[in-house]
């Protein structure tokens, strides 16, 4: 199975679960962002991010460049619990 099919299934089993309304604003909310034009400027697979500094929850920074020269770079934004 590839990532593609495995993304579909998990959409198909969350969108099982939550009310009908919630579903549609959902999707009025993706198509919005898919008639933006915002995915066009989106990083395609395989294509090297821009240079960013970002900071944790402590406030320290990092910088991109500095992290990637000890090797490979995995972003995790958490939204919080609300």
């Amino acid at each position: 199975m590839t990532l593609n099919e495995t993304l579909q299934q998990i959409k198909s089993a969350s969108l099982a679960k939550i009310p009908a309304e919630a579903a549609r604003i959902m999707s009025r909310a993706t198509a919005q962002l898919e008639n933006s034009g915002i995915i066009k400027t989106a990083l395609g697979s395989g294509q090297p991010p821009p240079e960013f500094e970002l900071p944790d929850c402590l406030g320290n920074s990092y910088n991109s460049s500095a992290l990637l020269a000890n090797g490979p770079l995995i972003l995790h934004f958490y939204r919080g619990s609300w």
